[in-house]
């Protein structure tokens, strides 16, 4: 018989990374505060909104770097609808468990393509940086959803590292940037800029992350679903 549990609803959320415990209590300060016609589903359009608007920033930072502090002001917007609408439907206790998984995760997705693409197409960062950061961020997203279906468990980060202190570290780059920061060398015969440099380096950092992680999952699955032995006929 299939066992349709349901992963959604069953899953325990863990919050380990560097900020989470401050920004548990932001949350939980504004989502009481948040008026009552304004919906969860309202929170992650705005999200969206922000993620799209971070994108298009850091594309028009090629006509202008103050653009730059828009990305930067709209990281802010980003996290407020993509951290709140979660926290809003659990203190109101309106959840919908699977909905509200399938839907945050599909944004979350949508959201990390829209500003690694914006990234890579911005003055600072080339499209293929760009385009590596978001592969290695879906990765790891993806592997968040693998250990949640087979170990019950929710891991929103990786150790220190998780999505609010993604966005502070990108927040300061920009802030870095706008102020002529310049750190440019050749590699292979390419151009690569401070940016770039730090954008590798993160994503390489995430890989790495991706593969301890990943490796500790397989050893604590293969003891509890050991290998059988073929047995002589």
């Amino acid at each position: 018989m299939v066992d349709k549990k349901n992963i959604a609803a069953d899953h325990t959320r863990s919050k380990t990374f560097l900020l989470a415990g401050v920004e548990q209590r932001a949350l939980q300060w504004l989502a009481p505060r948040i008026p009552a016609r304004v919906m969860p589903d309202h929170l992650t359009a705005l999200g969206v909104v922000a993620a799209l608007g971070i994108a298009a920033a850091y594309v028009l930072a090629n006509q202008h770097p103050a653009w730059l502090l828009v990305a930067t002001g709209l990281l802010l917007v980003h996290w407020f609808g993509d951290s709140l609408d979660g926290t809003l439907a659990r203190v109101r206790r309106t959840e919908r468990p699977t909905y509200g998984y399938y839907l945050d995760h599909l944004v979350d997705g949508f959201a990390t393509v829209a500003i690694g693409i914006g990234l890579g197409l911005s003055p600072h960062m080339l499209l293929a940086t760009g385009l590596f950061i978001v592969i290695a961020y879906l990765l790891l997203s993806i592997n968040t959803y693998l250990e949640t279906s087979a170990f019950g468990v929710f891991e929103l980060g990786y150790g220190r590292f998780g999505p609010t202190g993604a966005r502070v570290g990108l927040a300061a780059l920009n802030v870095a940037m706008f102020a002529g920061l310049a750190l440019d060398t050749t590699v292979l015969g390419v151009g690569v800029g401070a940016l770039d440099l730090a954008g590798l380096a993160i994503a390489a950092g995430m890989v790495a992350m991706l593969v301890v992680r990943g490796a500790k999952n397989l050893r604590v699955l293969a003891e509890r679903e050991p290998a059988g032995r073929v047995r002589a006929a």
